[in-house]
């Protein structure tokens, strides 16, 4: 399989990456704890079928010391007891932000409030951020068709 475009050496998509990868380090350089952030970034990509990004954020998270066990179940983490209370609200939280087109009314007051209880109000606006950049990633990824698989952790950066 191969990109429709070379995304990464096209000069237009070159801004536009540099800009999102801006917005990127903003949000992970608030107090919004690592794993967390990781764990929501896999999370909206498998629900958006993006294998580029699910490789990357896996592989990130994996170098970082995430265990395999958790890596395993972020798909199923509702049913999964690995997770701390706190990383559960951000993933809801992620998962009703991703699929504000399946669900009307968007995000929840409840999944709002039980996020709120746990991240103070910079982390929330960097789960905010964070949850619509790795949307946009995953965009531009499927769209373009960007294969998985061959990313080597810490590869950009």
């Amino acid at each position: 399989m191969n990109a429709r475009i070379d995304f990464f050496a096209n000069p237009v998509a070159g801004k536009v990456l540099r800009h999102i990868n801006s917005a990127g380090k903003a949000a992970g350089d608030s107090g919004l704890p690592h794993a967390t952030q990781e764990l929501v970034k896999i999370r909206a990509s498998q629900i958006n079928g993006c294998g580029f990004c699910t490789d990357m954020h896996t592989k990130d998270a994996a170098a970082a010391g995430e265990t395999q066990l958790r890596l395993n179940l972020v798909a199923a983490w509702r049913e999964a007891t690995v997770f701390t209370e706190a990383e559960r609200a951000a993933l809801e939280l992620a998962e009703q932000g991703t699929r504000i087109a399946d669900a009307a009314g968007g995000v929840t007051d409840e999944a709002w409030a039980n996020a709120a209880k746990h991240y103070d109000e910079d982390q929330l606006a960097a789960l905010i951020s964070l949850i619509a950049i790795i949307n946009a990633y995953n965009r531009i990824n499927v769209i373009n068709q960007q294969p998985a698989g061959d990313y080597q952790p810490g590869q950009f950066g």
